[in-house]
């Protein structure tokens, strides 16, 4: 095969209005590129996409716009966000405090990887202001983690207050806003000093793509890049391109998903099947507990027609899972009671269906 020419390609003298996927391992290179990758440790120009990758940057400047941060940093997947954040702030001797209602997976990482790799986590209720103080102040502390609505209880962690405490120990505040979205919240103004998503969920939109994001300021994301360059969690460009497509409808698609989101709870509050409703107010999610437990909860799950059984959230269709056996399957039972998921409950990531047809379908299911 013959190599093309260094000058092959199209070069136009207009900007397409998509950006290119940059499906391109690596670079060619020239005499100003390794002096600016041996200047900057290899982080100041695209020469191999492990490191950095025009498509992938251009993902990533819009989350950072969105949740008004500094700079952003995508990853292979929402737990990669998190697990190399997490790997790169904690110090040795030092600790984590996390909220007790978190994503399985991140819970998983919390329990068991981190403390097997010496590091001490305490665990609190995300609801309990003194928990939260007291654990931050029994001993030195590096990193505070919580969710802005906690899966899938959806309940508020008090962004602010927590910033403040975790602050005044000398600790960094990470909030994962993978639910909520920059939609209805911005942690960075609120106080939190990184803020992590699965961008597979809301901000990506069509269920087609895993990706993660980091957003903090541009320092921060530097340090964190390195680390992703390290243990690998880099994004591919195709992804990429995926998340920044979604991105372009993301206000549409949570005008209309909370607005559903909203006139189901409404009607849920007043169906007799229902034992309870947790909705914060705003945003596209909605738990519920249905009487009869979890067998109960399968049943109505399995009669739905419009809402679909699947794990995940923040598709344009609607989605739902109960979390007992599917976010926090490896819960125990007391687990679960002490994390708040009852027995019966459904979780719905309401998507942009014609909003009547889904409530109809969620009462006949509940009805039969």
């Amino acid at each position: 095969m013959n190599r093309p020419a260094k000058s092959a390609g199209y070069v136009a003298r207009t900007r397409p209005v998509v950006p290119p996927i940059y499906q391109s391992a690596t670079f060619y290179l020239d005499d100003i590129a390794y002096k600016d990758i041996q200047a900057n440790d290899g982080l100041g120009e695209h020469w191999y996409s492990r490191f950095a990758n025009p498509t992938v940057d251009a993902a990533a400047a819009e989350i950072a716009e969105l949740e008004g941060a500094e700079a952003a940093l995508m990853t292979a997947s929402g737990m990669a966000a998190i697990a190399t954040t997490l790997l790169t702030l904690l110090q040795k001797g030092r600790r984590i405090v996390a909220a007790r209602q978190v994503y399985g997976d991140t819970r998983d990482l919390l329990v068991r990887d981190l403390p097997a790799l010496g590091f001490d986590v305490t665990m609190v209720d995300a609801a309990d202001i003194d928990a939260w103080r007291s654990a931050i102040d029994a001993a030195p502390t590096t990193i505070v983690y919580a969710e802005t609505l906690s899966n899938p209880q959806l309940e508020l962690t008090a962004i602010a207050t927590v910033a403040s405490l975790a602050h005044r120990a000398g600790a960094q505040l990470v909030i994962d806003n993978t639910f909520a979205t920059p939609y209805t919240v911005n942690p960075l103004r609120l106080g939190a000093d990184i803020v992590v998503h699965s961008a597979t969920k809301f901000l990506s939109g069509h269920s087609d793509v895993i990706a993660g994001a980091v957003v903090a300021d541009r320092e921060t994301i530097v340090e964190l890049q390195r680390r992703v360059i390290t243990l690998g969690g880099c994004l591919d460009a195709h992804a990429a391109f995926l998340v920044w497509r979604g991105l372009q409808t993301f206000g549409i698609r949570m005008d209309r998903a909370q607005s559903t989101a909203r006139a189901l709870v409404q009607r849920l509050r007043a169906n007799p099947h229902v034992a309870a409703v947790r909705y914060p107010g705003d945003g596209a999610m909605v738990s519920f507990v249905v009487h009869g437990g979890n067998d109960r909860a399968l049943a109505v799950m399995r009669r739905l027609r419009v809402a679909s059984e699947a794990t995940s959230l923040g598709g344009v269709e609607t989605l739902v899972s109960a979390p007992f056996n599917s976010s926090h399957f490896s819960l125990s039972e007391q687990e679960l009671a002490d994390a708040r998921i009852d027995a019966g409950m459904l979780r719905f990531s309401c998507g942009i269906e014609d909003t009547e047809t889904l409530i109809a379908d969620v009462e006949q299911a509940l009805a039969a």
